[in-house]
């Protein structure tokens, strides 16, 4: 049963160093909407806010390559999204992103028990459902108002609410998610589960977790495993990357496989900064649990992004992660971007 929804260069490479320059100048212009660039000390990558310079050197369209012209915020209803909320207005401040919201919940089969009776409603879940909707949007427009273009989206589902909201991500460059390591995973709540949407999205999951008051442009640790999800993830983060003030590439590997692993970490160096992102790479003995070590570090660098390919596999339709998607993501205290 369905709810209420609403509504839903070319130029010589010298013209474009000119006007790289004068976009610096103002912050770069995507489809419309500001988009503030980047900062960053280092001398091979751009002092000016603009980064268009650097692109062209490198060969890419910075303004292309730095846009994420939409975001997509995954709320809960009958709860508070501040945390999500609260990074996506700090992307979209920087990129110049239209941000869309989407909240959706799986018809309850208590619901459907209590209908059996001839006086109960069988509208009840949908009538709450819109009810905790129409709040969630409130608040998603207020938190939000400075965003030139925001979308609302909801829908109440017989299947799972994160195959919706899986479906709705096409239109989406990033999905951003709040996760909370107090919530309770055991009894299934009806609304999409960060754990299902990492496995279901197609797109980069961003997670935003309790108590953030936004998103930070300093320091990102990239958690390395020459794996296809690590690779994956290193790839669909590559537009924050870019805007990072400092960006650590680390692999965890048994004390054998140090040489090895500092091989495959110059080709990751060497593949960033053609992207123009400068990274320190290194390769660091495991000493304990990878996913521990990894948290430390991030602890210790005061990381304000992690970046980690999501392991997981089906066990009778929930996802069973391995120990770093559990220790970093889904019971993490920092932004972190995953891809699977």
């Amino acid at each position: 049963m369905a709810g209420p929804a609403a509504d839903f260069k070319s130029a010589s490479t010298e013209g474009k160093v000119g006007r790289a320059r004068g976009l610096s100048e103002v912050g770069l212009r995507a489809q419309g909407n500001g988009r503030d660039g980047c900062e960053s000390p280092a001398p091979s990558r751009l002092e000016a806010r603009g980064r268009g310079e650097l692109g062209i050197l490198l060969g890419f369209d910075a303004e292309d390559d730095l846009a994420l012209p939409t975001l997509m915020v995954c709320m809960r209803v009958g709860r508070p999204n501040v945390e999500a909320l609260a990074v996506a207005a700090g992307l979209a401040e920087r990129f110049g992103s239209r941000i869309v919201g989407v909240a959706a919940r799986q018809i309850s089969t208590h619901a459907n028990v209590r209908g059996a009776g001839p006086f109960e409603p069988h509208d009840y879940d949908p009538r709450k459902f819109a009810e905790q909707a129409s709040a969630a949007e409130e608040e998603f427009r207020t938190a939000l108002s400075g965003v030139e273009t925001l979308d609302w989206r909801m829908q109440m589902t017989f299947g799972p609410a994160c195959e919706y909201v899986a479906d709705e991500a096409r239109c989406a460059d990033l999905v951003i998610a709040p996760i909370d390591v107090r919530d309770r995973t055991f009894f299934p709540s009806g609304q999409a589960e960060v754990g299902d949407l990492l496995m279901r999205l197609g797109r980069p999951i961003l997670t935003a977790p309790a108590g953030a008051a936004g998103f930070r442009f300093g320091r990102a640790l990239v958690c390395f495993k020459d794996v296809r999800e690590a690779r994956r993830a290193l790839a669909d983060s590559l537009r924050l990357l870019q805007a990072m003030t400092h960006v650590d590439v680390v692999e965890v590997v048994e004390s054998g496989a140090v040489e090895d692993a500092e091989r495959r970490l110059s080709d990751v160096k060497a593949w960033l900064a053609r992207h123009g992102v400068e990274a320190a790479c290194e390769a660091r003995p495991a000493r304990g649990g990878a996913a521990k070590q990894l948290q430390a570090l991030a602890r210790e660098r005061d990381a304000d992004l992690i970046v980690a390919g999501a392991f997981g596999h089906s066990r009778l339709r929930e996802w069973a992660f391995g120990g770093v998607t559990q220790e970093l993501l889904l019971r993490g205290d920092r932004c972190v971007l995953s891809s699977h």
